[in-house]
């Protein structure tokens, strides 16, 4: 088995440009009275969190999502589906597994075995691509929007819960950030953890926002590691913050980078072609677990 893809680019970029009106245009939840009948979160196998490999690489899958024709999706880092190495950061630019490539949901990967697969979809919608096909020039858009969405097999859809393990939540979308010191929360799922999931939960804090609004540098405990990219991040209050991105060696060793949800989905939502795209809510209620 190939080893976890590398966590796409280094914190640090410069910020530039402001993505806010395009989150307060367009991020959305799905209202309770239009989701789906979730299989319970003690029996789902498809939860945010569960391992997912593209063409050979690990990463973490972090949000459930649903549009308008009932379909459901699983989000990870647009870097997942990456042809290039960890080096080619720029999602402008950089090179990308085409849509429609196959994506399998793992539990129990790890350098010492392959897992089991627990279900499979295809590759939906990835922010590189999309911003490749409509000549993005934004230098923040382009360095922080590393989003993807894996559609989920029909077959399959009756194994998903959109709750976080051990968290619960999401309660809703993170549409203004998170200051220096704020409490975050996350899921990883690297196969370098040999399948430990007492190593799966992280609790850390925020070190501001960056990018304009795209991106929050954190500290976690453990930081986040090759294979826990995309996962999801919690604020303080439950709701969905970001998506694992990056591990920075400078100027903030050891600290991860976050991509905002808010301006992600946004970005999606508006160039996806995906009708009615959504963030599930959790079915289990947000507790830190401290």
């Amino acid at each position: 088995m190939r080893t976890p893809r590398p966590l796409a680019r280094l914190a640090g970029l410069a910020a530039l440009a402001s993505a806010t009106a395009l989150v307060a245009a367009t991020t959305t939840v799905a209202p309770a009275s239009a989701a789906p009948t979730w299989a319970p979160a003690d029996e789902a196998v498809l939860t945010p969190g569960v391992q997912a490999y593209t063409e050979g690489g690990q990463c973490t899958t972090n949000f459930v999502f649903t549009d308008a024709a009932d379909n459901v999706y699983l989000g990870y880092a647009a870097h997942c589906a990456g042809l290039g190495a960890a080096t080619d950061t720029d999602g402008c630019l950089a090179g990308s597994q085409p849509l429609g490539t196959a994506v399998d949901f793992v539990r129990g990967g790890s350098l010492i075995g392959a897992g089991d697969r627990v279900g499979g979809g295809t590759l939906a919608y990835s922010s590189w691509l999309t911003m490749q096909e409509r000549g993005e020039t934004d230098a923040n858009t382009c360095a922080f929007n590393d989003f993807a969405l894996v559609l989920v097999d029909e077959a399959d859809d009756d194994s998903v819960n959109p709750s976080v393990p051990f968290f619960g939540g999401p309660t809703g979308i993170d549409i203004d950030g998170v200051g220096a010191g704020e409490q975050v929360y996350s899921y990883g799922n690297s196969s370098l953890r040999f399948g430990i999931e007492q190593l799966s939960p992280k609790f850390g804090i925020s070190l501001g926002t960056t990018g304009d609004g795209w991106s929050h540098p954190v500290y976690t405990l453990t930081p986040g590691v090759p294979g826990d990219s995309g996962s999801a991040f919690l604020n303080a209050d439950g709701q969905a913050l970001g998506t694992l991105s990056t591990l920075a060696i400078a100027p903030l060793p050891a600290s991860n980078g976050v991509g905002d949800l808010a301006s992600e989905l946004a970005y999606a939502q508006q160039f996806s072609g995906i009708e009615g795209l959504e963030l599930a809510l959790g079915t289990e209620p947000f507790s830190p677990g401290l």
